[in-house]
């Protein structure tokens, strides 16, 4: 499956570009892969032939149940592409991208069986879609407006594109009977520190906590958090440390988020206001954790304006000063860069090094430190040597 970044790169660069985008489904598309292997199954219920009950049926295609149907799905899908000139990703293995006569990109992502395609112009975008309709049963819904909960706004006069889940948050607030609740200012409130201490102690306070939906809740707004809403990233990183053994305090705060969502449900990402240039930031807190005294690692790169990746975790390790605290992001960071610098480059922008911002002068002083910077390449050369040395012993 695409990865929600590789989308939200995709919708700034049609926004920025003014690209067409439209959407299109598979009918039952695991049923169109083939089979490498030699299966059987039982005679389903209601098609049994009389006088053959005793007998199994030989699958000649991919079936909705196998363990394998989704990756022969995606072989045959992707056999497909590259017979037809298209170019997979190495960034994102569900990217698919070609250039036509005039240089201009042709864009295919791929999720399970929705796919949304871009480029220049509308003939291109026919094209494509005429060879998928005469090797799939396909439907075609015209221009993106939904995908995956997430609704699709355009304003292409001023080159602009909108991603919000009004819709998926009123569902959720529905469904945990939080639609009237009073809206909130923020996710979290920065003085109310839950911890391991709330946990239920008691049998009695476990059984009260037995009927809540937690880890429901949990799930639902952590999908929220993962397609659009970058500013619950932390409060939800929080919430989900207990989804073992919740406590009352434990659901207020998650309640709290919802509260939040239902005063900001119109808020969207936005794309095309700025250059097509990558930017990056990256933060900590120190010692933010009060069970562990783990600090919590947190970053977002824009494009175009808005967001496109964003991560907010608690760090591995105990960290003994600030500048290991702010080190540490700065690092998951850098790594999150390269992987969109190339994810970028493989959409046809430009090859450059995206700018990353970290606030923390002891940091940038190390992470420049020539001969800190020289002791981890003598490091890893001696791992290295050890690695051949090893192989070498085990080849003989």
């Amino acid at each position: 499956m695409v990865k929600m970044t590789t989308l939200r790169v995709l919708f700034a660069i049609v926004a920025a570009l003014d690209l067409e985008l439209d959407q299109m489904d598979v009918h039952t598309a695991f049923l169109h892969g083939d089979i490498d292997e030699e299966l059987y199954m039982k005679q389903p219920e209601g098609f049994v032939i009389p006088g053959k009950e005793h007998l199994v049926c030989k699958l000649n295609r991919s079936l909705y149940g196998l363990k394998q149907a989704s990756r022969q799905w995606y072989k045959k899908f992707d056999a497909f592409m590259l017979k037809h000139g298209y170019k997979r990703s190495h960034a994102d293995h569900c990217l698919y991208t070609k250039r036509d006569e005039n240089g201009s990109p042709i864009i295919l992502v791929l999720y399970v069986d929705d796919m949304l395609i871009a480029a220049k112009k509308r003939s291109t975008v026919d094209v494509l879609k005429k060879q998928l309709k005469s090797a799939f049963s396909m439907k075609d819904l015209g221009g993106a407006e939904h995908v995956l909960g997430v609704r699709i706004r355009r304003q292409r006069e001023q080159h602009t594109l909108y991603l919000s889940q009004e819709k998926y948050i009123d569902k959720v607030l529905d469904r945990f009977c939080m639609a009237d609740a009073k809206p909130l200012g923020v996710p979290l409130q920065p003085y109310d520190k839950v911890s391991k201490e709330d946990c239920p102690k008691t049998q009695e306070a476990i059984n009260d906590m037995q009927g809540v939906p937690y880890a429901s809740a949990c799930g639902s707004l952590m999908y929220a958090m993962v397609a659009t809403r970058p500013d619950i990233a932390y409060a939800v990183g929080v919430v989900s440390r207990f989804m073992a053994n919740p406590g009352k305090a434990h659901w207020n705060a998650v309640k709290s988020i919802m509260r939040y969502l239902k005063g900001t449900k119109n808020k969207c990402l936005c794309y095309g206001k700025d250059p097509l240039e990558l930017k990056g930031f990256c933060d900590s807190d120190m010692a933010g954790d009060v069970d562990t005294r783990k600090s919590t690692s947190g970053y977002v790169f824009t494009l175009a304006g808005g967001a496109v990746s964003w991560c907010s975790r608690l760090q591995k390790v105990v960290a003994l000063s600030t500048t290991e605290a702010e080190y540490i992001p700065a690092t998951k960071a850098s790594k999150e860069a390269i992987w969109l610098a190339r994810l970028c480059s493989e959409f046809g922008l430009p090859e450059k090094a995206p700018m990353l911002g970290c606030d923390s002068q002891s940091a940038i002083c190390l992470a420049k430190n020539a001969m800190f910077m020289h002791a981890q390449n003598i490091l890893m050369c001696d791992i290295t040597s050890f690695e051949k040395c090893l192989r070498m012993a085990l080849s003989h």
